[in-house]
């Protein structure tokens, strides 16, 4: 088996709810949570959500390609949002919570955007699909408070969950799981 590994950033919403679902699938080494997109280096909880960095909650992933490759993470991350809503994602409104795939090469760019282009033919959503599919920029870990909260917090992560909007939206749209 190749040990070789890639990276691949997603925001979609917040962090806390978009660790979980990669976290569990064979040939992911990490998630980790943080913020990417904007302008301040070396940003704060609080600066992200204060909406002057730029910056959107995003998780970075590392993976082996040929166990779980990026394909399948680009399915993986349109199910767990609300890919028409520009606002930001269920109950948390703003552009730090506005859903993106950061691309790290032109594979993952080709990649995205064919995946956004079947999502859109796929007739699942009426409205347009929104995310955006921009070139990573640099990453900046999160607070280790914020790392695995679905282990660290596991009640309030499901209420969190359950209370966003965000788990009757999945299941609503590709069935519970």
């Amino acid at each position: 088996m190749s040990e070789k590994k890639e990276i691949a950033t997603f925001a979609g919403g917040c962090f806390w709810c978009m660790v979980k679902p990669f976290d569990e699938q064979p040939g992911i080494e990490k998630v980790v949570s943080g913020y990417t997109g904007g302008h301040t280096e070396n940003p704060t909880y609080e600066e992200v959500c204060s909406e002057t960095t730029g910056h959107r909650e995003a998780v970075q992933i590392t993976f082996q390609p040929d166990v779980f490759p990026y394909e399948k993470l680009l399915e993986l991350f349109w199910q767990q949002i609300d890919p028409t809503d520009a606002g930001g994602q269920f109950a948390d409104r703003g552009s730090s919570y506005r859903a993106a795939i950061f691309y790290h090469n032109e594979k993952q760019k080709e990649l995205a955007e064919e995946s956004k282009k079947r999502l859109e033919k796929s007739g699942i959503f009426k409205a347009p699909i929104v995310t955006d599919i921009l070139k990573a920029e640099p990453f900046y870990e999160a607070e280790d408070y914020h790392q695995g909260f679905y282990k660290k917090n596991t009640a309030h992560y499901q209420r969190y969950r359950i209370g966003s909007g965000r788990e009757g939206f999945i299941n609503q749209h590709w069935g519970a799981k």
